[in-house]
């Protein structure tokens, strides 16, 4: 079974506004309301790719209630803890003014919410797949992801971990199968600017003698890059298409190269198949469904 965690999920209101003004009685032009959260981006993608899979984390008040109904329409499976006190977070998008966003909180998660959620962990086991993604809650430890690499130590998980700075180089002793930081973030951790895919490679190279099997780094419009455990690097240039939404493409490429990893045990395929979810939701308003996945996958196998 496939799990992810997604610590902090929210509802997404996306709105266009034509001409938005300061000051102003503004009104949209589009609405959307949206599962958000990039663990449950995952698990969608997953979702649309026919994968079976559990969504873990925490929901609280209507709008968690809202959350589960809606991956759950979806055809994620839910195991998501409700907290009693709070509301899961609303995010706000202004789709009109690129890259303009106002992010809600979320619930405070006490200690014993943490350990409910460890003791849904514990029973994962050899053969079980895990995916930790995204920023944590400021009321949780900012160890968390090590604390739940290190319980699970030995068992025969298969861990991947989408996370920033210090959430992620603290879990490499354990060994991840499988880190995707963007190239911006690899350059964050070792203080370099990195633009170009050559550049990324010694950087991705060096997660790997820190701990991790497989380094995945996407790049946007420069394509990918991926550090293989085997040694192999696999480096693919950005498929053709329009930039719709870049919302959730990095964790649609996560989606994609675990879908990819499981069904055939191959890098080349699981390689291709990230870099695909990736762009096919990239180029939709929505997160990418199964047929813009294999749309876009043989379009890079062509080239």
């Amino acid at each position: 079974m496939i799990y992810t965690v997604t610590f902090n999920p929210s509802l997404d209101y996306i709105v266009s506004v034509e001409n938005f003004q300061l000051g102003l009685t503004n009104r949209t032009s589009s609405e959307l309301i949206l599962p958000g959260g990039k663990g449950l981006n995952v698990s969608m993608v997953l979702g649309n790719l026919g994968i079976t899979n559990t969504a873990l984390g925490f929901v609280a008040g209507f709008t968690g209630d809202e959350i589960v109904r809606r991956i759950e329409e979806m055809g994620v499976k839910s195991d998501l803890i409700q907290i009693r006190e709070g509301i899961s977070r609303i995010n706000l998008k202004l789709k009109s003014i690129d890259g303009t966003e106002i992010n809600g909180c979320g619930p405070l998660i006490s200690e014993e919410n943490i350990q409910k959620l460890m003791s849904r962990l514990d029973v994962l086991n050899k053969g079980d797949v895990l995916i930790l993604a995204g920023s944590i809650p400021g009321s949780m430890p900012n160890d968390i992801y090590r604390k739940i690499m290190q319980r699970l130590e030995g068992k025969g998980v298969m861990i991947a971990v989408d996370a920033t700075r210090e959430l992620l180089v603290n879990v490499l002793e354990y060994h991840p199968f499988l880190v995707k930081p963007n190239n911006h973030e690899l350059g964050e951790i070792f203080g370099v600017e990195l633009k170009t895919r050559e550049e990324v490679i010694p950087y991705a190279k060096r997660m790997q003698e820190m701990g991790a099997d497989n380094v995945l780094v996407s790049m946007a419009g420069e394509g990918a890059v991926l550090a293989a455990s085997d040694g192999s690097i696999h480096m693919a240039p950005a498929p053709r298409g329009k930039l719709v939404n870049g919302v959730g493409a990095g964790d649609s490429m996560v989606a994609g190269f675990i879908a990819g990893w499981m069904e055939k045990h191959d890098y080349i395929h699981a390689f291709i198949m990230g870099v695909a979810a990736g762009s096919a939701s990239a180029f939709s308003e929505l997160l990418a469904t199964k047929e813009e996945i294999e749309e876009v996958y043989r379009q890079i196998n062509k080239n």
